[in-house]
């Protein structure tokens, strides 16, 4: 069997988890993904924008009450790169499993 290759810019914990948290929330705000990733500011920061240099997510910054907001915003491509690397996933598990 031929194994696809995985996705670099998926293959990281953290930046897997920001877009698993943005497939069941329609937007987040950066404070709420760094509260359910547990990452630090600069480090999430780094990979939101790896993220969004891939077009796998779109990232506005507005003001609410006078403070800075950023809001993530998981886009179609970046949705299906999601969907592929979990199929990619899948199938190595598969080979696994029939050894």
């Amino acid at each position: 069997m031929d194994f696809k290759d995985l996705d670099p810019v998926l293959h990281s914990q953290l930046r897997l988890a920001i877009m698993n948290v943005l497939l069941s929330e329609k937007e987040a705000e950066f404070t709420l993904l760094k509260e359910k990733t547990n990452a630090t500011a600069g480090n999430l920061s780094v990979q939101i924008n790896k993220l969004r240099d891939a077009s796998y997510i779109e990232v506005i910054k507005q003001f609410r009450d006078n403070y800075p907001q950023t809001l993530c915003k998981i886009t179609p491509a970046g949705r299906k790169a999601f969907e592929n690397y979990v199929h990619a996933i899948q199938a190595y598990l598969k080979v696994g499993k029939s050894k």
